[in-house]
């Protein structure tokens, strides 16, 4: 079964999706999810990001369950490891990805397109990933959210 429940933030209205096993998502743009049926686990997710808004971040511990592929899923964990206020290029998360693979090297637009998948945003933090050279690149959500979210971190990009 899945839960879900819209939270207001300051980037607009995301709705949050779980299951039994984990979050599923967290979605912006997309307007009321027309009910909710809440689930601790949105109620966990609400909490973190009070924090996140609130300018206390706090480290993930609320059980995920992204829907992807093994590599999708790959590229959602190196995600994971970028710390609050720094961010990675699209190049070094696909040598970082080649090295997980045991292969000499990745593409960056494979790496790209997995991190335009991810399901999960914010928590899982793709707005922290730049182009070569700290410019600012797509993302899902819209790029002035992405302008948003990268100057609330202090993270330096080119526009």
């Amino acid at each position: 079964m899945d839960f879900q429940m819209d939270y207001e933030s300051p980037l607009g209205l995301l709705t949050l999706t779980c299951r039994e096993e984990g979050l599923t998502g967290i979605r912006m743009n997309c307007g009321a999810c027309g009910g909710s049926l809440p689930h601790p686990i949105l109620t966990r997710t609400a909490q973190w990001l009070d924090g996140y808004f609130a300018g206390v971040p706090e480290a993930v511990s609320i059980p995920l369950a992204p829907q992807g592929t093994p590599f999708q899923h790959l590229i959602w964990e190196l995600l994971l490891t970028i710390p609050y206020g720094e961010s990675r290029t699209y190049g070094s998360l696909a040598r970082q990805a080649a090295g997980a693979l045991g292969r000499p090297r990745m593409s960056a637009q494979a790496v790209g397109g997995a991190v335009g998948r991810n399901p999960i945003s914010i928590l899982i933090p793709c707005h922290r990933v730049l182009g070569s050279g700290g410019q600012l690149t797509g993302y899902a959500g819209g790029l002035e959210k992405k302008q948003w979210l990268l100057r609330h971190e202090g993270i330096a990009f080119l526009p």
